[in-house]
């Protein structure tokens, strides 16, 4: 059973990854054919064509490594700077009229995309290039995919909080600690020279709950936690429910040496009961999600600025070297990770599909990120040429120049070939090491 489970885990995580990228890339389609550009493929994966349709002039289909996704819009390459306004693009002439005469190795290749880019240019689509439409339209169209994973990582963080809930402290006693040691020392037994806990003194037990701390009423945990550190070693008047009635007690905190609220690497002296609160699963609302959301774009901006020294763990990994627990991992790695989510722990359904939910989250989330770095041949390095192009006309409209003209994005092609090659030799190595050296949360 505990097989079926797992694998079904993988499937379903599999099929919601294939699901984000066919919507990430239909937030480049749609635009782009709102805004009447020529778009000729949709496809879903790399490599053979497993299935495919057509409607209209757009082929839409299923490749065999479903590890990624395209949207082919026209025109994406200016011709040459000599010939963007008079030289006629459609006809067979059109791509050999803009090739470059350079042999250069790289010049070569950017003359070699440029005349590509005009093999399925008619001599009505003269009007329907990408590099011909309003700067903004480029930006709406190239930000449209990673934005939809964004709206995607939103919904599945508020359906795991507000639909699912989360793990929150209540104000139900868990555990009363025996001694008072600070946060440094925690984990030790208790011996007979550390001094009894306030709880203790006090005689609470696992189930109270509290009532009121010096007066104030109890209604979450933080507060309670907040009032206990701020009382130093001040008395203070606590009242708990016991079994339906309600007990008083009176009893100094003890000031402790624990870690700040606003930065667990700082300590700071603060007032100390002795108290461990239960775990219950509480649905939250909007705030927490957008709390949640920001915690996790700056934790995954973090990660991809220090992508390349975590390949190199990576990479030592894969020939024997200790895996970090949370260094990057591929897609094969996240599946593994999902089969582990559903069966570790033996959850039950609903928190099966809220891990599995949580994971296609924070996923959607990094392809988001990662997306908008601007460079090609991600999305943020035509992002970037649609900003730098209204910057640079407007630049000159300001100074009553003549118009620039287009953004030749056609220049930066080395810089997409160079950046292609790492992120596939990336690939490479993420997929060997979740092979031979997976990372494992059980």
């Amino acid at each position: 059973m505990t097989g079926l489970v797992y694998a079904l885990g993988v499937v379903v995580f599999v099929l919601g990854v294939i699901a984000s990228i066919a919507l990430h890339e239909l937030g480049h389609l749609y635009p782009a054919k709102k805004f009447g550009i020529k778009v000729t493929q949709y496809f879903v994966g790399f490599g053979n064509t497993v299935w495919s349709f057509r409607r209209g002039e757009t082929e839409y289909g299923i490749k065999s490594i479903p590890l990624g996704g395209y949207v082919k819009l026209v025109g994406m390459l200016p011709p040459e700077r000599r010939s963007q306004e008079d030289v006629p693009v459609g006809g067979a002439t059109a791509p050999e009229r803009v090739r470059d005469t350079n042999t250069g190795l790289f010049t070569q290749l950017v003359s070699d995309a440029r005349h590509a880019e005009y093999e399925l240019v008619d001599e009505d689509d003269a009007d329907r290039l990408f590099y011909k439409k309003p700067w903004w339209q480029k930006l709406i169209v190239m930000a449209g995919g990673p934005m939809v994973n964004v709206a995607i990582a939103v919904v599945l963080f508020a359906v795991v909080l507000m639909g699912f809930g989360a793990l929150t402290p209540t104000t139900t006693v868990a555990a009363v600690s025996d001694c008072a040691i600070s946060d440094a020392e925690a984990g030790r037994t208790c011996t007979d020279a550390d001094p009894v806990t306030p709880a203790k003194q006090a005689g609470l037990q696992p189930g109270d709950r509290f009532v009121s701390f010096n007066g104030e009423r109890i209604t979450s945990w933080e507060q309670l936690s907040g009032l206990i550190r701020g009382n130093g070693g001040d008395e203070a008047r606590i009242v708990v429910e016991r079994d339906g009635r309600e007990i008083a007690a009176e009893v100094p905190t003890t000031v402790l040496a624990r870690a700040s609220v606003d930065d667990p690497e700082r300590t700071e002296r603060v007032g100390f009961l002795g108290v461990e609160p239960t775990q219950a699963m509480q649905r939250q609302g909007p705030g927490t999600v957008a709390e949640v959301m920001g915690e996790q774009v700056v934790a995954t901006a973090d990660a991809i600025a220090h992508l390349p020294v975590r390949m190199v763990e990576v990479t030592k990994a894969a020939f024997g070297a200790e895996r970090p627990a949370d260094g990057p991992i591929s897609v094969v790695g996240a599946s593994r990770v999902a089969g582990e989510l559903v069966t570790v722990d033996e959850p039950t359904w609903s928190e099966r599909a809220q891990r599995i939910l949580g994971l296609l989250a924070s996923l959607n989330l990094f392809l988001a990120l990662f997306n908008f770095i601007p460079l090609l041949p991600l999305d943020g390095g035509h992002i970037a040429g649609a900003l730098w192009e209204a910057i640079r006309r407007g630049w000159a409209r300001l100074r009553r120049r003549p118009d620039p003209g287009y953004v030749d994005v056609a220049r930066m092609l080395p810089v997409a070939y160079v950046v292609g090659g790492i992120l596939m030799v990336m690939s490479v190595i993420l997929i060997y090491a979740d092979i031979v050296n997976p990372v494992s949360i059980s």
